[in-house]
Order: C-alpha cells, then sequence, then structure tokens
C-alpha cells in the first residue's frame, strides 16, 4: 500500500535473507519449536506427557493459524498466550501441557538469542566475503605507489593494496569481536518469572537435579551448548548492548572505508562502480556521485548511534525485570541487524568493483614527490663533495620557490628544475629523475601487504566455507 508507511530497511536497504530472521514468521516458528522443546524434555524428565502429545505439536509447528492469534491478542492482549491458545485450538490433545510452567521470557527471550546467532552468522558471511574481495583487491595493487596521507596532507608514499589492508585489519578484528560474542552465546532456558525456577521445581517435586536437567536438555535440542547460570526473568540486557557493541564495531570499520573511497572518487584516483547508465545528479549530468559509499556511511552512522540504545536500557533494568526494555528492544536490535546487513550488502558489491585510476594516482604521487626526494638528494650531493648544511639551506630556499610556484601562480612542481640548474648540487635533470622512482619511497609496502593477507588472512578465509552466490545483494 502506498499509503502506509513502510520501512526503508524492507524496501531498500536489507537482503531477503535478514529479513526473514527478523520476520514474524521465524519468531513464532521458533517459539513453537522452543514449546516442542519443553514438552519432549519435560516428558524425558518423567513428567506425564505422551509422545502422542509431542508429535501432534510437531505436525503443526509450520502451519500457523496466524488469525486466530491476532483475534486472541485483541482480546488477551497478551501475545503470547495468544499463540499459546491458537496452538492449542489446532492440538487439542496436547493444550493442557503447552507452555508447562513456563513464563513468556522462555519463548520471547529464548527466540531473540536464536534469532540473534542467525543474525550474526548471516553477518560474519558477508563480512569474510567483503575480507575475500579487499584481500583480491590488495593484492592486485600491493606495488603501485600512492600518496599518503596524515591529516589528509600530503605524506610519505605507500601503496594502493596496503591502504587497502588497513581496511581488512579492521574487518579481522571485527571478526575477532563476532566470534567472541557468538562463542559466548547461551540460552536463557527455563528460569520463570523472578530466574527463581520455582514453577519448575514445584512440577518436579522438589528434585532440584530435574530442574537443571531440564535447562540443559532444552538447549542442546535448540543447537546450544548452555544456558546462563543465572537470571532474572529475561536474560541481562547487557547481552543486547553486547551484540550491537559488535555490529557497531563493524559500522565503524564500513564507515572508514567509505569516507576514504568518498574522498580517493573526489581526487579521482579510485571509484566506486558506476552503471552505465546510472545518473549522478539531476541536475548536473556529467557527475558520478559516490552514493553507495554515501550510503554506507548514512547506515553507518544510524547504528553506531543505535548502539546506546541497548547500553541505556540495561543500565536502567528495575531488580528482576521490567517491561521498559520490550519495545525499544524489538526496534534496536533488528534495525541494527538490518542496517549492518545493508551496509556490507553495498560494501561487497563496491569492494568487488573499485575502479582503479593508474595515472591519475601517479600524477598526484609526481607532483608532491620532488619534495619527499629532497633528503635523498642532499645524501647524494653530499656524497659528490658537497656541504651538508650549505645544500639544506639551498634545498629550503628553492623548495620555498616552488611550493609559492605551485600555490600563488597554480604552476607546476619546478623544484627538480631548480635543483638541476643549481651548480651547488652537481646534478643533472636525467640523474635527478632517477632519484624520483616512486618505487624507492614506499618502504616495505609490497611486502607488508604478502605478510598480512599471507600470515593473518588467508587462514581465515582457508577456514569459511561458504557459497558466495548465496549471498543476495540489494545495492
Amino acid at each position: 500500500m502506498k499509503n502506509t508507511y513502510e520501512s526503508p530497511f524492507v524496501s531498500r536497504y536489507a537482503g531477503k535473507e535478514m529479513l526473514e530472521i527478523f520476520s514474524p514468521d521465524m519468531k513464532f516458528k521458533t517459539w513453537r519449536k522452543l514449546w516442542i522443546a519443553l514438552a519432549e524434555a519435560e516428558k524425558e524428565l518423567g513428567l506425564d506427557i505422551s509422545q502422542g502429545q509431542i508429535d501432534e505439536l510437531k505436525s503443526f509447528c509450520e502451519d500457523i493459524n496466524y488469525e486466530v492469534a491476532e483475534q486472541k491478542e485483541k482480546e488477551l492482549r497478551h501475545d503470547v498466550m495468544a499463540h499459546v491458545h491458537a496452538y492449542g485450538e489446532q492440538c487439542p490433545n496436547a493444550r493442557g501441557i503447552i507452555h508447562l510452567g513456563a513464563t513468556s521470557c522462555y519463548v520471547g527471550d529464548n527466540t531473540d538469542i536464536i534469532i540473534i546467532r542467525k543474525a550474526l552468522n548471516l553477518v560474519r558471511k558477508k563480512v569474510i566475503t567483503t575480507i575475500k574481495k579487499l584481500s583480491e583487491f590488495a593484492k592486485e595493487y600491493k606495488s603501485l605507489p600512492t600518496l599518503g596521507f596524515t591529516h589528509f596532507q600530503p605524506a610519505q608514499p605507500v601503496t594502493v593494496g596496503k591502504r587497502a589492508c588497513l581496511w581488512i585489519h579492521e574487518l579481522v578484528m571485527d571478526i575477532e569481536e563476532l566470534d567472541f560474542v557468538l562463542s559466548n552465546l547461551k540460552m536463557l532456558g527455563n528460569k520463570g518469572t523472578t530466574g527463581s525456577q520455582a514453577s519448575f521445581l514445584n512440577l518436579f517435586d522438589g528434585d532440584h537435579e530435574k530442574v537443571k536437567r531440564l535447562d540443559k536438555i532444552i538447549s542442546e535440542k535448540m543447537g546450544f551448548e548452555d544456558v546462563y547460570p543465572v537470571s532474572g526473568q529475561t536474560y541481562s540486557r547487557k547481552l543486547d548492548s553486547r551484540v550491537l557493541n559488535a555490529l557497531s564495531q563493524l559500522a565503524q570499520s564500513a564507515y572508514k572505508f567509505s569516507n576514504d573511497i568518498r574522498l580517493l572518487q573526489s581526487m579521482k584516483e579510485i571509484e566506486e562502480p558506476f552503471g552505465s547508465k546510472q545518473i549522478g545528479s539531476s541536475a548536473m549530468a556529467y557527475k558520478r556521485n559516490p552514493m553507495r559509499c554515501e550510503r554506507i556511511s548514512a547506515l553507518a552512522r544510524y547504528v553506531i548511534v543505535d548502539a546506546l540504545n541497548p547500553a541505556i536500557t540495561s543500565s536502567t533494568q528495575w531488580f528482576e525485570r521490567t517491561l521498559d526494555d520490550s519495545a525499544n528492544k524489538r526496534i534496536s536490535v533488528s534495525e541494527a541487524f538490518l542496517a549492518v546487513d545493508s551496509i556490507f550488502n553495498i560494501y561487497i558489491n563496491v569492494a568487488d568493483g573499485l575502479v582503479v585510476y593508474p595515472k591519475v594516482i601517479e600524477k598526484r604521487l609526481m607532483s608532491e614527490l620532488p619534495f619527499m626526494a629532497t633528503e635523498n638528494i642532499m645524501m647524494e650531493a653530499v656524497k659528490r663533495g658537497g656541504d651538508r648544511q650549505e645544500l639544506h639551506e639551498r634545498i629550503r630556499v628553492h623548495s620555498m620557490e616552488a611550493a609559492k610556484k605551485i600555490k600563488v601562480e597554480g604552476k607546476d612542481n619546478d623544484l627538480i628544475n631548480r635543483i638541476s640548474e643549481d651548480s651547488m648540487f652537481g646534478m643533472s635533470f636525467d640523474e635527478l629523475q632517477k632519484v624520483l622512482k616512486p618505487e624507492n619511497y614506499v618502504g616495505r609496502c609490497p611486502e607488508q601487504v604478502d605478510e598480512f593477507i599471507n600470515e593473518y588472512v588467508s587462514p581465515l578465509l582457508k577456514n569459511e566455507e561458504q557459497e558466495e552466490s548465496s549471498i543476495e545483494l540489494k545495492v
């Protein structure tokens, strides 16, 4: 409907797979899987639950009667109980044992953790793909000299490939953080209304070991190794803060990359992909705006700010639980994932299609290299019998004059001409040109690229088994 608000994450940005992970269907089907796991575990531990009841629950696990659930929620004003009743209508024999001993957070919070794990794994897959694309780019351009910048002022040369390694390195750090978060994800389990497990202790006639086993069995059925050892009614909201901090770090890395490309595109050195019929501006037909990287920047800013939401929510929870987390949580967590998914859809696309203009890169580097080469020139002149202090002063004077020509008169850098014409240096123009080979000023950049890729990136990529074709990109 065109007269109803629709989230841009749905219509413009996020990919199909991430949207499915955070869909109502995924949530409510997971609720049913958790109810089945609860019934199975309770049966295994001796409660009076039949296999027929469990089979009935399983037969309707994927077939949710949404109309009934929606009607029940209008009556009951409680989403979990609405779905308990809807499930019970489909499964009359199992109706009495659905949600037995549990509180709403059993399905709500455990489902959130399951969904977060699915979403983190999808994000991780896309980050790995991005690293692979950038690594290919870094290796291709590992030896191409380019002007380095500090404070966005010309500095010592680096190489295009070495600069790409800076982007990769941050993503590798982000993978380390994602892996930490994933490895520490646990289920909430069955903790009850205040985390005391009192209802389950009552169900099992005071048998503490069975209550503990119930937690373990359910977590294993849902694909987790363990549950959080203690909780209130909910899992600690610090988990959401930890997760969004990891997403924020990814956004920070993507933001830095997108800003670098935007600057390089302004200098006409490197550009993001540009479609053959793409329009850069409605008024200025010649423009090639870096709109993809600008979108990365915009979405990254959203994620970085959004990470404050769970931090504030976590810090303001009261005792065993309060409900002021719910509305904020269902928006902030899901949209952070949708935004990061959107960012890496674009990041992969840009990294896979970066356009490099070596001649422009060389021209800008050569306009600044004479200034950087003066120390080498001075040392060579000293070897030929010159006085170091006198040569230093002559270079200072020539450099100031050459800078004046560039800045005041808008002319080319003529420093090498000036030095070649100064008899104190005793070096011809051709001899000076040999000093101005850019590859002599990039230090170990090519070797650093090889070492970084071979020692750090390749082992990471080798451990990943994924089909790139399975990643849907919306750009």
